[in-house]
């Protein structure tokens, strides 16, 4: 490898990304003895490779930046971390109170909540989920209302224009909605494109704003960016959050739920 003193600093910030992703873990300490740097200098580097989305920070070194996988379809992520999915599930449905108006997204973290929602009396619960309509039908002390829209098969969710006109005549006390990955500087990324708009309308409508998700989708980044992680307030997550990203929410104002 060259010198530092040969390097120029783009030249040794490419070449410190290619060392993370090799090693997969780099300290500063490293990074000072592989380039001849000072570990301010080394800081820097981190600094400014993880503002472009490039790689994470954690207190003292990096580590590559997580791509989610592809999404499967809804009925096939039903068993994938399906008891954390169940935890998180009973702890956002504590959040929710008599009387209330909701809104629930589509997702099988958010189908959870909707499972345990029975015992509420006088809630009101809007709704683009197929899934979360079907669950939400049996219990008589609910009201209902159903989004229209274009109807996405892999997840049974209504999405699109249609749908968009109908959020902007509600409103709800708490929207509560899963996503495909979730990173505290990065926010709040999903896969499909043609969705991204209806999740901003969705944003948009709540006085408070829930985030169900389970560890696996913290510290990745996908495709598609809806939103800042300071457009959530509360995060509802299991045990396996890393202390970094867990502190990284919470430095954001973010109240961060482990069920």
């Amino acid at each position: 490898m060259e010198t530092a003193n040969n390097l120029s600093t783009l030249e040794r910030q490419a070449q410190l990304r290619r060392l993370i992703e090799r090693k997969q873990r780099v300290t500063i300490a490293q990074i000072c003895q592989q380039f001849g740097i000072s570990q301010a200098t080394a800081r820097r580097d981190l600094d400014a490779l993880a503002e472009q989305g490039l790689i994470q920070r954690f207190h003292g070194g990096a580590i590559p930046l997580q791509q989610a996988p592809p999404e499967l379809p809804i009925f096939d992520r039903l068993v994938e971390q399906g008891e954390e999915k169940q935890r998180i599930g009973r702890a956002a449905a504590e959040l929710v109170s008599d009387g209330e108006t909701i809104f629930l997204g589509s997702g099988t973290t958010v189908l959870e909540v909707a499972r345990n929602l029975v015992s509420r009396k006088n809630l009101t619960v809007i709704t683009n989920s197929l899934p979360v309509l079907n669950t939400m039908v049996n219990f008589p002390e609910i009201t209902i209302i159903s989004l229209g829209g274009l109807l996405r098969r892999t997840e049974l969710s209504l999405i699109g224009h249609i749908t968009e006109q109908a959020l902007g005549e509600v409103r709800a006390d708490k929207v509560f909605i899963g996503i495909r990955a979730l990173d505290f500087k990065q926010g709040l990324t999903n896969q499909y494109l043609p969705e991204t708009m209806t999740d901003r309308a969705i944003l948009r409508i709540g006085r408070q704003m829930v985030l169900v998700a389970d560890h696996t989708k913290i510290g990745r980044v996908s495709t598609a960016f809806l939103a800042p992680s300071s457009a959530i307030n509360i995060l509802v997550t299991d045990s396996g959050i890393s202390p970094e990203d867990e502190s990284g929410f919470t430095n954001l104002g973010i109240r961060v739920i482990k069920a």
